[in-house]
């Protein structure tokens, strides 16, 4: 403990000699380590924000619509329409091993009316799981439509928040009635806010949902526009829309090579593609960091050379009356440690109160919040710790090879 009371002393005696110097060296340590972590909590928050903006579509879903034949197959020629109904949809559930849900869509746009209100309105018609699938959960004191509603073909909607706040402002339309298509309607829910970044229709904040029967009864429709699927496990999204393929060119004979009779859109591709696109940035901002606290860390060394001339003499001293080079060694070890520990801990500090403050700006929803978690300050802390007892080594082992007598002459 003396030894250690001794080497603390003897290190704020020579910080305090060196001032201007050990003022400059310990923000080089700050601005290196503001920018590792900064920059990571930044690259981390926008991963995140991604991942929930592209969340807004749905969680691993499959989109697919079918077109017309591109290939001529079994002796039919390219260009004949593909039609499904819900016929089909009963067929891949039945055959399609790797499939998870899945549930047909009709798309129109309607004729709504609300009192003296008219408005035209995307109009979807699903199965109740779609709701699931394309993560439309309902506000409070409301519901997606379910299976009764499916089975009675009840006439029943769920309104997206924009819709609903244009219709009702700020009342709860929640058992309302409006008129579709000039049939009356009751609202049984209404979207939760969410972040969508992308869509393949229409945007589920303006969006109205009804049962797939229900639509089907309303307009006349058969056949779907499209259909949305997800597989039982998403890291086996490729084989379940290859079966999905397949059976559908069993039934309606076309080639499921032919990319153009049945348009599919793989969302986890897409969440694959941000995965690996974000771990590479987060690496490049890391090492843009990195190279920012090793110029400090440079700046710590430094300061420890000169230090150790200006110690020169005293060092031959103590070797001479029996300290061991293990001794000095350690002594400078340490000494450069503190430094980088206190630089760092500043650092952090700054670091932890800018990811506090920055959601007070107002642009979350476009880079997202930055977080400084546990092992993103276990990393950096690592990384300093190296970085100090790279800087602190050299100028150590320098202190630690005088020859006692040359030193006490310096």
């Amino acid at each position: 403990m003396s030894w250690m009371s001794s080497s603390l002393k003897q290190l704020f005696r020579d910080l305090r000699a060196q001032r201007l110097r050990t003022l400059l060296t310990t923000l080089g340590i700050v601005w290196g380590t503001v920018a590792v972590s900064l920059l990571l909590a930044f690259g981390g928050g926008f991963h995140h924000q991604l991942k929930k903006n592209s969340a807004g579509l749905g969680n691993g879903i499959v989109i697919a619509w079918p077109s017309l034949t591109s290939m001529p197959f079994e002796g039919l020629g390219k260009g004949r329409p593909i039609r499904l109904d819900e016929e089909d949809i009963r067929l891949l559930r039945q055959g399609a091993a790797e499939l998870g849900d899945i549930s047909s869509e009709y798309g129109e746009t309607l004729r709504l009316q609300l009192g003296p209100k008219t408005l035209a309105v995307d109009t979807a018609g699903v199965h109740p799981v779609f709701g699931e699938m394309r993560n439309m959960i309902p506000q409070e004191g409301g519901r997606f439509i379910n299976a009764l509603d499916m089975l009675h073909k009840r006439r029943v909607a769920f309104l997206g928040n924009d819709l609903a706040e244009q219709l009702f402002g700020a009342g709860d339309p929640v058992g309302q009635l409006l008129r579709i298509h000039g049939s009356p309607f009751t609202i049984v829910g209404v979207l939760k806010q969410k972040n969508q970044d992308s869509s393949y229709r229409f945007r589920d904040k303006d969006m109205l949902v009804i049962p797939a029967t229900t639509m089907q009864a309303l307009t006349g429709q058969k056949y779907m526009d499209n259909f949305v699927f997800t597989a039982r496990d998403v890291a086996r999204t490729q084989e379940a829309t290859q079966e999905v393929l397949e059976i559908l060119a069993g039934k309606h004979r076309f080639d499921p090579r032919d990319k153009e009779a049945l348009g599919v859109w793989d969302t986890s591709e897409m969440a694959a593609f941000f995965d690996t696109f974000m771990l590479a940035f987060r690496l490049f901002l890391g090492i843009i960091g990195a190279l920012t606290l090793v110029v400090g860390g440079i700046g710590v060394s430094n300061i420890m050379n000169v230090v150790v001339e200006e110690r020169t003499r005293e060092i031959g001293i103590k070797m001479a009356l029996g300290a061991r080079p293990r001794g000095v060694l350690g002594q400078f070890l340490v000494e450069t440690l503190i430094i980088t520990a206190a630089g760092g801990a500043i650092g952090l500090a700054i670091t932890f109160g800018l990811c506090r403050l920055f959601p007070a700006f107002g642009v979350t929803d476009y880079v997202g919040d930055p977080s400084l978690s546990p092992g993103l300050a276990l990393g950096t802390v690592a990384l300093l710790g190296a970085i100090g007892l790279v800087a602190g080594y050299f100028p150590a082992r320098s202190a630690a090879r005088l020859d006692p007598v040359v030193a006490m002459k310096m």
